[in-house]
């Protein structure tokens, strides 16, 4: 494998050799030092175009893990200020001598370009409303970790701004290659302009589903990419699509719950549940770590067990 850009390019016994590999990277991560040479001598630079705190820690310390060296950019301290463009900044970094490059961007299709330039290793760490993989194989391996080493059967209910969320997109595909059955949950609005093609179940009642599904996942609304005339009322949505404490109640005694950050504690998701025993959303950051360990070894190490 070259490079990470869609969930799409992998098969199912793809993506079970990348989890595969990130519980092996986990037990690495519980040994009293949590480090190994596997990738020494190795450069990953995280080249963000977007705010994140979870995905680009997570990269930079999976990297470090492996003992990588590592660069990171950012726009608001870069020459891209001063009108450079996308080409000339992936150029120049990879002039410095890198190994892979780890790519947020707002532009959907920014790191398939970005593949195409350069020789190095491309992971797409989000890209507009487009996809972001490895939080999809995160999600797949927290999940895995807890309903054994299958997600055969799963039902897995996406809630929110199904729209424009990038999570969502890759999420579905994921973990419908691994077996689970998904629903998307919200109102039309929110709902992606065509639906033809997507291996899910359509629902705009989230009281309907919530006694039926194993997993709850909650998307946060992407203000910054709406209009009025899409969401008039954030109240009435949070009324209609909000996890309360007496929705949460409504699940199956062994169903979770988990959320890509970054959530709106309250009105989005209640306190009690995103600190409650049903909540994975702790254990998603952490993993993180773990699966980004896997992918990074796939593309830029042997590819094989350390």
């Amino acid at each position: 494998m070259k490079h990470l850009l869609s969930i799409s390019d992998l098969e199912r016994s793809s993506i079970e050799a990348i989890l595969d590999g990130a519980e092996h990277m986990a037990s690495v991560l519980g040994r009293e030092i949590p480090k190994v040479p596997a990738l020494r001598g190795k450069t990953v630079a995280n080249l963000f175009y977007e705010d994140s705190t979870r995905t680009r820690l997570s990269f930079e310390t999976a990297a470090k893990r492996l003992s990588a060296d590592t660069m990171t950019f950012t726009v608001t301290s870069s020459s891209v200020k001063k009108g450079e463009s996308l080409l000339d900044t992936v150029k120049t970094i990879e002039a410095m001598g890198i190994d892979a490059l780890v790519v947020r961007h707002s532009a959907a299709g920014a790191p398939h370009r970005i593949a195409g330039w350069v020789d190095a290793s491309v992971v797409n760490a989000g890209d507009g409303r487009h996809e972001h993989p490895t939080q999809a194989l995160l999600d797949a391996f927290t999940l895995r970790r807890h309903r054994g080493p299958s997600l055969d059967g799963a039902r897995i209910a996406v809630v929110g701004d199904v729209r424009n969320s990038r999570v969502a997109r890759s999420g579905i595909e994921c973990w419908t290659r691994l077996g689970a059955q998904v629903l998307v949950v919200g109102p039309p609005t929110l709902m992606p302009e065509n639906l033809d093609g997507w291996p899910v179940t359509v629902h705009s009642n989230l009281d309907d589903v919530l006694g039926e599904i194993d997993v709850a996942y909650i998307l946060r609304v992407q203000q910054e990419r709406l209009g009025p005339a899409i969401l008039p009322s954030l109240r009435e949505y949070y009324t209609r699509y909000g996890l309360t404490a007496q929705r949460a109640e409504q699940m199956k005694p062994d169903a979770l719950v988990m959320h890509p950050g970054p959530m709106i504690r309250g009105p989005e998701i209640a306190t009690e549940v995103a600190d409650g025993p049903r909540s994975l959303i702790r254990e998603q950051v952490s993993n993180g770590i773990a699966v980004r360990m896997a992918v990074l070894w796939e593309l830029i190490g042997s590819g094989g067990i350390l």
